[in-house]
Order: structure tokens, then C-alpha cells, then sequence
């Protein structure tokens, strides 16, 4: 399974896939927002399971963060899981986003709420891309503070020993808001989504 990789083609057309997705999700964001979404260039990435929980402790080890994590599944093959990832200082600062006020709602149901604004709007902005339609597990709710996020990318939906690793950056300007999206995509879901993608290509 380690022996995947992806073609410049290839990773050139997943790119452009993920660039209008994003575009879409952060669009609807920011209309819901009456704000500017700002967005980075996602980085692709094929990734070995081993390596990934350090990678996750060098890029969040300074402070906690609370993780909504969602299974998505579709046809033809393609699954994975989205997980959205917050630093605590933009966590607490979800209830002035979402016009909540404070006593409203619980901290985890405004992690879920803006979550399933960005990966369902992200996702379904892909598959459609895809000629493909997708269903999302029940989110669930990590703080690092609570469950070590690499004890939580052991528990995912699937087994895997190589991913595809997709990370987007989603900064909301007038509130400033940070949060981080990656994708994790199996080893056989990867080769599907290489089929789907050579498709693409020979239509060009």
C-alpha cells in the first residue's frame, strides 16, 4: 500500500477540485458571517499513519485544542474523515460568531455547528465535482486536553498505514478566527479517488 503515489497530473486536478470546494465552503461562511473568509493554498500530502501523531503534536503542542472529528463515506469507494481543528482562544470565541450568547448553547454544540457549516459544504462541493454523493458519520468531539490527539487518530472509522492528507486554513478576518481542516484519505480510498481523477483528465 505504501507504494502509492500521485502524478503531478493527478495532485494538479485534486488541487483544482479542492480549490473550488474550499472556495464554496468559505463563500457560504462568509455570507452566514456577513464577513470575509480568508483562505490559504491547501497542501497535499501522502502521509504514513506512524508519522502523523507527531506531526499533530509539532503543529499543536503550544496550547490545547478541541477537534471535531466526522466520517465521511461515499460511492465508488471514496471515504475518510474530515477533522476540523480549533486552538482554544478561537473555540471560546465560536458563541460571538454564531450570534449565541454565552449561556445558550454548550461549547460542544457550537464546535458542531460550525463544523457542519465548513465540512459538509466542503465535501458536498467535492463530491459534486466527483459525480459522487456522500454520508457523514455522527461528529464527535475531542479537546487535547481531555484525549491526546494521537490516542483519538488511532480510534478513526478505518485502518490505514498511508494517507492522503489534505490541510486547509480557514481565517475569518472581523472576528479573528482561526481554524484548520484536514482530510484524511485511506490507502484503497486513495486509489479510487486516482480513478476518478484519470477520468477527469482523459475528458480534457
Amino acid at each position: 500500500m505504501n507504494d502509492i503515489t500521485l502524478t503531478e497530473e493527478q495532485r494538479d486536478c485534486l488541487q483544482e477540485l479542492i480549490n473550488v470546494a474550499m472556495g464554496r465552503a468559505s463563500d457560504k461562511l462568509a455570507r452566514y458571517l456577513q464577513t470575509f473568509v480568508h483562505l490559504q493554498v491547501p497542501y497535499i500530502e501522502l502521509i504514513d499513519s506512524n508519522v502523523l501523531p507527531e506531526r499533530f503534536a509539532e503543529t499543536y503542542a503550544e496550547e490545547g485544542v478541541s477537534l471535531v472529528s466526522q466520517g465521511f463515506y461515499g460511492e465508488r469507494g471514496i471515504l475518510g474523515e474530515s477533522l476540523l481543528i480549533y486552538k482554544s482562544h478561537d473555540a471560546h470565541g465560536i458563541a460571538e460568531i454564531l450570534g449565541y450568547e454565552p449561556d445558550d448553547v454548550s461549547e460542544v454544540e457550537q464546535l458542531t455547528d460550525i463544523s457542519s457549516i465548513l465540512t459538509t459544504t466542503f465535501l458536498n462541493g467535492l463530491a459534486e465535482q466527483i459525480n459522487n454523493q456522500l454520508a457523514y458519520s455522527a461528529p464527535r468531539v475531542v479537546s487535547s486536553m481531555e484525549t491526546p490527539l494521537d490516542q483519538h487518530l488511532q480510534q478513526l472509522s478505518f485502518n490505514w498505514d498511508l494517507a492522503l492528507k489534505v490541510d486547509i486554513s480557514y481565517q475569518v478576518v472581523d472576528f479573528s478566527f482561526n481554524c484548520d481542516m484536514v482530510l484524511l484519505i485511506p490507502g484503497e480510498a486513495i486509489k479510487n479517488i486516482q480513478t476518478v481523477l484519470d477520468q477527469i483528465l482523459d475528458e480534457f
